[in-house]
This record gives structure tokens, C-alpha cells and sequence, in this order.
């Protein structure tokens, strides 16, 4: 089917488009692609007007090209050529193309151009299409609203959680930071922490206040401060010491901290000062040296930096007050040591000088403890002209066995005046000490020599033995059988022994703190002893009796530090010439 008209004027081209549309829409043309082709068609129509002459408009149904997608299907063309004028002013032909679906011709399908029922009717029509357009347009515009809305609530979501996720990150990177701030802090409590219980260790490890003093400095310098002064009060005396900052002498009279500095130090538990006159330019943070009566004296020091951390500052407040402690202690340990060893000393009385026999005696204190001890030695003569020489041990430390030991000997000399062999002098000695201190245990060793009998008699109670040497240098131990110790709860009789003692010959009495040693047992001890005198020449005993003793002591004694008291005492029988 083709269909053509001519168009001059409006008529024509209203004829022209009713009938197109009427034709599409008996095509089966879709109301919204014959909406498009009639408002195409009338907007070229009114173009070709505007441009005059005749022209040519021809509608054909047909099918789409086998090139195309849609190859096969009902197609409505329609081809508007231009008039003769317009054609040589080269304008070219319109052209559309729409699909029909259903392409049945229709035989009433011509509008009369004076039918106004026709015209009406193909108006209504018109205005259908248009009103259908209208609706999917409406249509159209709502779906675009609602995605548009939805596309809003989309991005208002996105936005939420972009924020929320800024908001998750901002809060991450700060739990991040105060975990790190608080790992640093930990870790430099720790640190702290650690260096304190170090510090205190060290500091505590000595006896000595001048070694407490001096190791001072050495913990804190360089990390902790740049410089440590310590001022004892009682070191000074009424000498002229050097001069102390003025914050020293107001946390020695207060007893606080003090910090003096050009601006404050905001340290806890500190004092801010003005600046000292004596070091302006630097801060400084005076610490008394408490103890429970009065300050013993104060340490002053300047930052290892510009300011002191406020921690550090809590540290070394903490670290001096340790020190403190310390030093006290070391000065009270230092007092009673002096009391106790002047207290040992009287106990321990001079030696005779009887002839025909040399003596040396020495006794050296435990290093540990206030060396107040049970050791003694004695010699003394009896009314019969014979020397009674003894070293005895009473069990136990402190002042109470010590004047254990006094009373000790003291009984002995007491007894020895009746005359009475060593056996006799012990056995005495052990039930006097049961009687009077049921509690208490003494161990000792009698030596008896009497200028006109060349026997040495000697006897001993659970004391180590007598190490002999003779005059041509050989060395023996008189390990003869002792008694028990005495004052243990039973009763003995304890025996002398006796053997021969040439001119010459030297006896090492002694106590058990000389040999003994730790899980070596005591004849390790003994067999040294008998080495160190051994190695002496019977010339050299005789002229110098008193460094043979420190002779014998320095091998023996290497190592400084002693748990007990040693006791040596030496007898050497004058050659005849």
C-alpha cells in the first residue's frame, strides 16, 4: 500500500497529517511511536510551508531491510519530498521510518477535507495519543522522581557511611595513639621500675655509707641527671664545708623538696624555689636524705636535660629515700661494729711473756654481722710457774656470747689457780657452763707448758687440734681424742694427753673460723695450716714470732669476707742456746 498527497497549503497538510496518523494507526502503529510521527511530520509540514511551493509527502507500508535487527518485520515509511524550488536550492527529502505490527491496509483510512465529522474525529484522536503520551511522559517523570529519590537515599547512605567510616577511622588512629602512649608510658614505668629495684639492690649490697655515697652518682649520671652532689650533715663537723645552694638548705630545714629554677617545676611533692645563686642557669632539684628523727643530709642535682620528667622526678624522690635508708643503716652497722670490736678487744687480754717461751696471738672479726663473738684466746701462769695457753669457741654471736666467753675465762683463770692439769680445767669448765647456761656450748683446747718438764700436756673438748711442729721442721696434728663440747648435757671426765716437746718446737692453737670453709669440711683447713707453718724455719720463729703469725693467716685468709671469727695462737719454745 502507498499513498501520496500534494501539499500547497495549510488544508493539505492537515489532511496530510490526519491521515498519516490514521493510516499508522490502522497499521498498528504503538500509540507512542505514532504520537512522534505525527508531531514530526507536523513540525516539517510547517517548515514546508513556511518555504512555499509544492510538495510531496508519500506514505508506504512495507517490511524492514534484511540488514537490519528487525529484518522481516511491518514497517511504515514515509518520505516528504521537497518541491522544484527547494530540491534545486538543495534541500533534501525527510525521511521516517516507524514499525507496524499488525500491517492491514485500511480502506477508510483518507480524510475529506470537508468532513468535519472526519476532522473532529481524527482530532479526538490525536489528542488520544498525546494524552497517552502525556501519561507514560507522567509516567516517566515519576519513575525518574522515585529513582531519584531513591538515588538521594542512596547517597545520603553513602555519605552516612563515608562518615561513619571517617568517624570509625578518626576513633581507630586514637585508640591507636593511646595505646601507643600507653605502651610508652608502661614501658618507661618499667624502666623505671626496674632501674629502681636495680638501684636499691646496689645501694643496699654495702655496709660502708662513704661506698653508698659514692655509687650514688654513678646510677644517676648520665640517664637520669647531669650531676649528684650529696651533703651528709655529720661529715662536716665544725669544718667549713663548700658552699650549698639555697633550696639545700631549705630541704635539709624542712624536710621536703625542693626545685630552684627560673620557672616553676611542676614536680608532685616538690617545692619551687627562685633560681640558686651559686648555678642560675640550671635547675635544680634538691632532695633531703629522710630517715625517722632528722634529715641525714641532702642530694642535690640538675637534669640530665632542660626539666626532669614528672615520673623521673617521683623516681628519684623514691630512689633517695632508699638511699637514705641505707645510708642510715650503714652508719648504725658502722657505730656498733666500732662499740662491738672496742667491746672485743677488752675482752681479749695481753699476753704474758714467760721465759723460755714465745706467744702471738691474733684474732680477726667476722666481716657479717656487729662481730661481736664467742672467739678468745688466753695464756696466763700458774702458781707452780707452768703457762696455761687456751683458745676456746663460745656457739652463737652477739653480746651474749661474748660475755659467755668473759666469764669463761675468767672461771678458767679462777680454776687454773688451784693448779689442775688442762683434762682437769675443762671439766670444770664444762660443768660450770652446763650449770650456768644450760642453753649455751663453748668448745676449747688447753695447752700446758712448765719450764722443767719437756712434755706438752694438752686436752680438748670438741675444739679442731693442736698443730705441732718440731724443731727439725716436720709438722703433725694432735688429733688424739677430745672430749665433748662443753656444757652439753652430760657428764664427762675429759682426759690430758701429752707429748714430747723439744726446744724449738711451735703449737698452733686456733678456732675453726681459721680452716673451715664452706662444704669443703675442716681437715682441708688443717692440712693448710700445717703447710703455712711448715714453710717456716725454726730461725724464723724465733726472731719474729709475731709475723710468722701474719705469715701463716695471709694464705689461710685470701678471700676477704669472713662468716666467723679467727682465732690463732702461737707458742714456740726457745732453743736452749
Amino acid at each position: 500500500m502507498t499513498r501520496a498527497w500534494h501539499i500547497t497549503d495549510i488544508t493539505d497538510a492537515a489532511q496530510a497529517r490526519i491521515t498519516t496518523a490514521r493510516l499508522a494507526a490502522a497499521y498498528g502503529v504503538p500509540p507512542l511511536e505514532r504520537a512522534r510521527l505525527a508531531a514530526s511530520l507536523g513540525a516539517q509540514l510547517r517548515l514546508c510551508l513556511a518555504k512555499g511551493g509544492t510538495w510531496r509527502l508519500t506514505v508506504e507500508a512495507g517490511t524492514a531491510s534484511r540488514a537490519t535487527p528487525e529484518a522481516g518485520e511491518g514497517v511504515l515509511h514515509a518520505v516528504l519530498t521537497p518541491s522544484r524550488d527547494a530540491a534545486a536550492a538543495g534541500e533534501p527529502p525527510w525521511r521516517v521510518t516507524v514499525p507496524c505490527p499488525e500491517a492491514v491496509p485500511v480502506a477508510d483510512a483518507d480524510v475529506a477535507a470537508d468532513d468535519p465529522a472526519a476532522l473532529a474525529e481524527a482530532l479526538l484522536g490525536a489528542d488520544e495519543d498525546t494524552a497517552l503520551v502525556l501519561d507514560r511522559l507522567t509516567e516517566q517523570e515519576n519513575l525518574v522522581e522515585f529513582h531519584r529519590e531513591e538515588l538521594h537515599q542512596t547517597n545520603q547512605g553513602v555519605v552516612a557511611l563515608h562518615a561513619e567510616l571517617d568517624a570509625a577511622g578518626r576513633a581507630q588512629r586514637e585508640a591507636f595513639a593511646a595505646e601507643r602512649k600507653a605502651r610508652t608510658e608502661a614501658e618507661n614505668a618499667r624502666r623505671r621500675l626496674t632501674f629502681l629495684a636495680d638501684a636499691s639492690a646496689v645501694l643496699t649490697a654495702s655496709l660502708d655509707h662513704h661506698e653508698i655515697v659514692r655509687r650514688l652518682p654513678e646510677l644517676l649520671v648520665p640517664e637520669y641527671a647531669a650531676s649528684v652532689d650529696v651533703w651528709l650533715f655529720d661529715q662536716e663537723g665544725d669544718r667549713p664545708g663548700p658552699a650549698h645552694a639555697a633550696a639545700a638548705v631549705v630541704a635539709a630545714r624542712t624536710g621536703r623538696p625542693q626545685y630552684a629554677a627560673a620557672h616553676p617545676g611542676g614536680l608532685p611533692g616538690v617545692d619551687d624555689q627562685p633560681p640558686s645563686a651559686l648555678a642560675p642557669e640550671r635547675p635544680l632539684l634538691c632532695i633531703p636524705l629522710p630517715t625517722r628523727q632528722a634529715p641525714l643530709g641532702v642530694v642535690t642535682l640538675s637534669p640530665p636535660g632542660e626539666r626532669w620528667n614528672p615520673d623521673d622526678a617521683v623516681m628519684l624522690i623514691e630512689l633517695t629515700r632508699r638511699a637514705s635508708t641505707a645510708i642510715d643503716h650503714a652508719q648504725r652497722y658502722q657505730h656498733n661494729r666500732d662499740i662491738a670490736e672496742t667491746l672485743q678487744r677488752a675482752l681479749l687480754t695481753e699476753l704474758p711473756a714467760p721465759p723460755g717461751l714465745g706467744l702471738a696471738a691474733r684474732y680477726l672479726p667476722a666481716t657479717h654481722g656487729l662481730n661481736v663473738g664467742g672467739d678468745w684466746y688466753d695464756a696466763f701462769r700458774q702458781p707452780d710457774g707452768a703457762v696455761i695457753a687456751v683458745v676456746g669457741d663460745v656457739t652463737g654471736h652477739g653480746l651474749r656470747a661474748a660475755v659467755m666467753m668473759s666469764q669463761l675465762r675468767t672461771a678458767l683463770r679462777a680454776y687454773a689457780v688451784d693448779g689442775g692439769s688442762p683434762g682437769r680445767l675443762l671439766t670444770r669448765l664444762h660443768t660450770f657452763l652446763h650449770h650456768l647456761q644450760p642453753d649455751l656450748f663453748a668448745t676449747a683446747v688447753i695447752a700446758r707448758f712448765h719450764p722443767d718438764d719437756p712434755t706438752l700436756t694438752w686436752a680438748a673438748a670438741g675444739h679442731p687440734p693442736p698443730v705441732l711442729r718440731t724443731p727439725d721442721g716436720r709438722v703433725r696434728t694432735l688429733d688424739a681424742k677430745p672430749g665433748a663440747m662443753l656444757g652439753i648435757p652430760l657428764k664427762q671426765e675429759i682426759a690430758d694427753h701429752t707429748v714430747p716437746l723439744a726446744p724449738g718446737s711451735t703449737l698452733a692453737l686456733y678456732t675453726d673460723g681459721l680452716i673451715e670453709r664452706r662444704a669443703l669440711g675442716i681437715d682441708p683447713g688443717i692440712a693448710r695450716l700445717a703447710e703455712a707453718l711448715g714453710s717456716f724455719g725454726s730461725a724464723e720463729l724465733e726472731s719474729d714470732l709475731e709475723g710468722s703469725a701474719d705469715g701463716i693467716l695471709r694464705p689461710l685468709l685470701s678471700d676477704s669476707e669472713r662468716d666467723d671469727d679467727v682465732c690463732l695462737l702461737l707458742c714456740h719454745t726457745r732453743g736452749s742456746g
